[in-house]
């Protein structure tokens, strides 16, 4: 097949790599206020192996307590939640994004300094 060859050369040459195509995805996603959960759920909707996701996810780098306080502080403002209403709030609004609980949490009890 005509197709299946270009394709082949085009890997060869490295003009078409899944490694490029990550690295470029989770820094524009994570550019754009989505954590590391939400980005993983999308490469591998977007059939990236989880081993190649998992080389450009930190999941431990602790940017992504920085980018979930900065999307926090972007949508709710700097002042902490009033109450258990609001907070749950917030913190479903972080979980969505694709921040895990704990980092919603220390966001949400301020144990993150900006």
């Amino acid at each position: 097949m005509v197709i299946d060859d270009v394709l082949a050369q085009l890997q060869n040459e490295g003009l078409v790599s899944d490694e490029r195509f990550t690295e470029a995805f989770v820094r524009y996603r994570n550019n754009n206020g989505y954590g590391s959960q939400r980005i993983q759920a999308e490469l591998r909707e977007r059939g990236v192996s989880e081993k190649i996701a998992l080389i450009y996810l930190d999941f431990g780098d602790p940017q992504w307590f920085e980018r979930a306080l900065s999307v926090r502080n972007k949508r709710f403002g700097e002042d902490k939640p009033k109450d258990l209403k609001e907070r749950a709030r917030q913190a479903r609004f972080l979980q969505y994004r694709g921040f895990t609980a704990d980092q919603a949490g220390q966001v949400l009890d301020g144990d993150i300094i900006d």
